[in-house]
């Protein structure tokens, strides 16, 4: 634990990556919390309104960001203020995309089903961030030897054919591989090989004349769905709260 502490941490400056993780997440949690007290009517906490108008953490979090970004620039990242810059900036990313969905959707969607995507962005930044702190580089370019670092060709191929897999896996509508496929090039390579989901502008553009790969796209889709839709469902209920029902329709539509 300590060699992998001084090689992954301490020497490549990681230390800041890692307090403003801590910060993202903690903020996301003690923010959840807080906001399922107030939804529920509980404990000392309320809504913070200034002349009757509600301010959503999602304000001060842009305020905490910009300032923890920019510290974090000018600052030393073996320094004391690159570690304070970092909690900041890990403080305002995580009130910040807590309410990503009310950013994405400009409405006040939090507890919605369309206020999931939240949380959803929340867990697979982190996941990424942890990727980082565990020693991935970006683009799957890790623990290069001297030789290897001195074929600057075979790193920027590297990088290149990696990104293509992602974008190809992004083309097809798989956004979450795409993603993770950028930091890990077996994933991305996954993405791209197999088949695009529906609706994708992949699956538009060469299932068009080909049925047979549209209805079996169709088939491994809904299957997929039908098989971790509860899963994902339930997590996410568990993380950022059930959102409220939606409300029955009147007869005639209305």
């Amino acid at each position: 634990m300590g060699h992998w502490w001084v090689r992954n941490i301490a020497e490549p400056g990681k230390l800041p990556l890692l307090l403003a993780l801590a910060a993202f997440l903690l903020t996301f949690m003690i923010t959840r919390v807080i906001t399922r007290l107030i939804r529920a009517g509980k404990g000392p906490f309320g809504n913070v309104k200034a002349g009757g108008l509600h301010i959503h953490h999602v304000v001060p979090g842009v305020v905490l960001t910009l300032v923890g970004g920019f510290g974090a620039v000018a600052s030393d990242r073996h320094g004391t203020g690159g570690a304070v810059a970092a909690v900041l900036f890990g403080t305002g990313a995580g009130l910040v995309l807590d309410e990503f969905a009310l950013i994405l959707h400009l409405d006040d969607v939090y507890w919605t089903e369309e206020g999931r995507k939240s949380v959803e962005v929340v867990v697979l930044t982190a996941a990424i961030v942890g990727l980082l702190l565990a020693g991935f580089a970006p683009f799957g370019v890790n623990d290069l030897s001297q030789q290897e670092l001195a074929d600057r060709g075979t790193v920027i191929s590297n990088i290149a054919g990696n990104f293509l897999l992602s974008l190809v896996a992004l083309s097809k509508g798989k956004a979450r591989t795409a993603v993770f496929g950028v930091i890990v090039p077996l994933v991305a390579l996954v993405g791209a090989i197999r088949l695009a989901r529906p609706g994708s502008p992949w699956a538009r553009r060469c299932y068009g004349r080909r049925p047979r790969a549209r209805a079996k796209a169709a088939l491994r889709a809904y299957r997929h769905d039908r098989r971790w839709a509860r899963p994902r469902r339930a997590l996410q209920d568990w993380i950022g709260g059930k959102p409220d029902p939606r409300p029955a329709r009147l007869p005639g539509g209305r």
